[in-house]
């Protein structure tokens, strides 16, 4: 009988009936699919996601399935993989035994009044040439004078470490101790290191730390690389090289020739010798 007499005697409609049929078709199609997913899935012990599915589908079966049919089998038949989860007390025992962080003494206080007591440090990236450079400074926040900076094509812990170093052989700061200046950072990895810790503990600086997440605990460094990224063409530099030296250049500009409005139309070298007088 023809298709559309039984359908009106069913009281369905043709398309309707087709989209059955082709539904049902795909449903004994997705089951073979099933089984085969299913049988590796189980020899994976129930661990395997749709990635190493796909390549031990390859491999094993001679079959190329794509990846989405993957993951619809795998949702449609609850075959869920088990996660290995991070045992999280593990975690903070090794957090707690290696890296440490300190409580905000800052509080956005970014309004300070006297020299070479309130520092606060960084890292940002500088894109060139088709590689990455990261560039750590540490600035005064009361004249905002950089006192201490590096780039590197690695952002390792020698970056900041050699920042502090840098900032310890300052000639230009007239300063025979760090004791007591707080230094300011967020919970970077290079922050929270131990050795980073020690160095800065060694200088006699106390650390303070923005909260989690929170960038604008540190704003006064969010400033300055903002200003740098204005001011600096430093994509178009075609060596490492040549961006060290227009970093050396921009900072020795900043320090003692950027004029800023919020430091009185001064420096900040004039600005800090200002604060100095007026102590």
């Amino acid at each position: 009988m023809p298709v559309k007499l039984l359908c009106d005697i069913a009281k369905i409609s043709k398309s309707g009936y087709c989209e059955w049929l082709k539904n049902s078709d795909k449903k004994e199609r997705d089951h073979e699919d099933y089984l085969l997913v299913k049988e590796i899935f189980e020899k994976g012990k129930s661990k395997f996601g749709w990635r190493t599915m796909r390549m031990r589908l390859k491999s094993d079966k001679q079959i190329i399935m794509n990846h989405k049919k993957i993951i619809r089998i795998k949702k449609k038949y609850r075959l869920i993989a088990k996660i290995r989860r991070v045992n999280p007390y593990r975690a903070i025992m090794k957090k707690t035994r290696e890296h440490r962080t300190f409580d905000n003494l800052l509080n956005r206080e970014f309004k300070q009044s006297v020299p070479y007591k309130t520092f606060c440090t960084d890292i940002t990236y500088l894109p060139f040439n088709h590689r990455m450079a990261y560039f750590s400074a540490v600035k005064d926040i009361a004249s905002h004078e950089v006192v201490g900076w590096e780039i590197s094509p690695h952002i390792g812990m020698g970056l900041v470490m050699k920042t502090i170093e840098k900032m310890k052989n300052n000639k230009n700061l007239p300063l025979s101790s760090f004791d007591n200046i707080m230094i300011h950072s967020d919970q970077g990895f290079h922050y929270t290191n131990p050795e980073y810790i020690k160095a800065v503990k060694n200088l006699g600086m106390a650390q303070s730390m923005s909260r989690k997440g929170n960038c604008i605990d540190n704003a006064p460094m969010e400033s300055f690389f903002g200003h740098l990224k204005d001011d600096v063409d430093y994509k178009n530099c075609k060596t490492f090289e040549e961006l060290r030296l227009l970093m050396e250049g921009y900072v020795e500009y900043y320090n003692n020739k950027r004029n800023q409005w919020d430091l009185k139309k001064m420096t900040p070298v004039q600005y800090r010798n200002h604060l100095l007088t007026a102590v």
